[in-house]
């Protein structure tokens, strides 16, 4: 029996006065940060949650949400994250379709949740600065949840149906801490974690929050993300290991600040996820600052890791690494058969920290692990040492600045307008975030729409990062023999910005 907020409760009693979160000039303790979840956690049993009950959670990258976050996981609730840029209607399908008890919503990010849960009667408690903290009774120690049990639910969607909650149980993210270990060879007396990513997202609460709390280590957070404030948090911080996508890193590279090698001869990994990372940028990058980024890989449905290249070799431009410890990897052909060394085919995973499924969808479910085995939807290649490249992509899924945006799900909001007859949403490279939004539209006879127009409109329906930045209006879209939009035969330079 174990619980995600055991390392909490252990490391205060250990050493309280070992520092637990940093951000800005601001400190908190492992001794004081126990505190703060066992009041919390108190607080919640004291509300009637009961273990396994569904919380929500929508929170930035603050300490109050490392002390939300582990307090209720203490008191036994299995947590779903979601963004603070999240829309009513967003957040009311996962109160709907998770069943959920509970709204946690930060104070500046309480308007849509609280529309939401109004309308489904779920309670809504607003979580406030550490000053303001509820004291609850203390809660002595966390609640035991079997291994089997579902800790977290991370709702992602594919390029059809609606957004499916990948539920990672509890000895899976035991193990995920455990391949951390060994991969990254964790050193919690040196090592010091840091990172500006959303915590409501899988790579930053569990890769960075969870892996450096679970170990012991320090971890400075910054919020909102600033490219000159998170080299000089790196810099002040002493940092050794730092997370972001490649967005960040990106930032980073062109600040125009007085940044030296010697500023960050501490830092002995840098880590970037959620989309490729140009080899360019990675050269240039390690030109300026004398950092060399690696790429790992990961999804929601594997606990957000699945490959990364073991900390004491060299990482290979262009591969993501081989498979963490625990962790089986293989690339099949359509059929389901492994291809020989090399070649394309879709990359299949397989261990511990695989998702236990889709909560409460046992066709999705069905059809995303076979055998023991999670289908990607990614297209990559083995080489012989092991180490994956990912190729493209079979599914449709957008990465913008590292945050996921799937075209199903934006195109069904266009289809809302009542000017647009036709919609479809793609990817267009972009050098800042990867990749842009892009809609291609038909409208109505003799109908008008500016860009700009669209834009507003579709921010009252969509979370900002989802709307489509870039647009072009068509007479007709593409289509192939059976009427389906060809996605492919849609040409990327045509889109126009806003101000075009």
């Amino acid at each position: 029996m174990s619980n995600l907020a055991d390392a909490v409760f252990e490391h205060a009693t250990d050493d309280p006065a070992r520092v637990a979160v940093r951000a800005g000039d601001e400190t908190m303790t492992y001794g004081e940060l126990r505190g703060l979840v066992a009041s919390y956690a108190g607080r919640v049993v004291d509300a009637g949650i009961r273990p396994g009950d569904r919380v929500v959670l929508i929170a930035p990258t603050v300490p109050e949400f490392v002390a939300a976050y582990y307090g209720l996981h203490a008191a036994g609730a299995v947590l779903i994250t979601m963004n603070v840029m999240a829309t009513a209607p967003e957040i009311g399908y996962v109160l709907e379709d998770a069943d959920a008890s509970l709204v946690v919503a930060w104070h500046e990010s309480t308007a849509a949740a609280t529309g939401a849960a109004a309308e489904r009667g779920v309670p809504l408690w607003t979580l406030g600065d550490l000053a303001d903290w509820p004291q609850g009774r203390p809660l002595p120690e966390p609640v035991d949840r079997a291994g089997d049990e579902t800790a977290i639910i991370i709702y992602t969607s594919g390029t059809t149906g609606r957004p499916k909650g990948a539920e990672l149980g509890v000895s899976g993210i035991f193990a995920l801490v455990e391949a951390a270990r060994q991969r990254l060879a964790f050193d919690p007396a040196n090592d010091r974690v840091g990172t500006a990513l959303p915590l409501f997202h899988v790579y930053g609460q569990l890769i960075v929050l969870h892996i450096a709390i679970s170990l012991g280590a320090p971890v400075s957070l910054l919020h909102p993300f600033d490219a000159g404030r998170l080299l000089a948090m790196i810099r002040d911080h002493r940092l050794t290991i730092v997370s972001g996508v490649p967005a960040m890193w990106n930032a980073m590279l062109h600040d125009p600040g007085d940044w030296s090698p010697d500023d960050f001869t501490q830092l002995r990994m840098a880590s970037s996820g959620g989309a490729s990372l140009p080899a360019e940028a990675i050269r240039a990058f390690q030109e300026r600052f004398g950092v060399r980024i690696r790429e790992g890989y990961g999804l929601s449905e594997t606990s957000g890791w699945a490959t990364s290249t073991p900390h004491d070799q060299e990482p290979k431009v262009g591969a993501v690494g081989r498979a963490v410890p625990g962790m089986r990897l293989e690339v099949r052909d359509p059929d389901g058969r492994p291809v020989p060394t090399g070649e394309v085919g879709e990359v299949w995973v397989s261990g511990p920290i695989v998702m236990k499924g889709y909560w409460r969808n046992p066709e999705a479910s069905a059809e995303a692990i076979q055998d023991g085995w999670l289908r990607t939807g990614d297209l990559g290649t083995l080489d012989e040492d092991g180490d994956l490249r990912i190729v493209d992509r079979l599914k449709e899924l957008i990465i913008r600045g590292g945050y996921n945006v799937y075209p199903r799900e934006v195109e069904e909001v266009l289809y809302q307008h009542p000017d647009i007859v036709e919609a479809a949403v793609v990817g267009v490279a972009d050098p800042t975030y990867g990749e842009e939004v892009a809609a291609a539209i038909v409208l109505r006879d003799g109908a008008t729409l500016p860009t700009d127009e669209l834009r507003t409109w579709a921010k009252e329906r969509l979370s900002a990062y989802k709307v489509p930045h870039l647009v072009q209006v068509l007479p007709a879209l593409p289509k192939g023999p059976s009427g389906k939009i060809l996605k492919r035969a849609i040409d990327r330079a045509d889109f126009r910005t806003p101000s075009e």
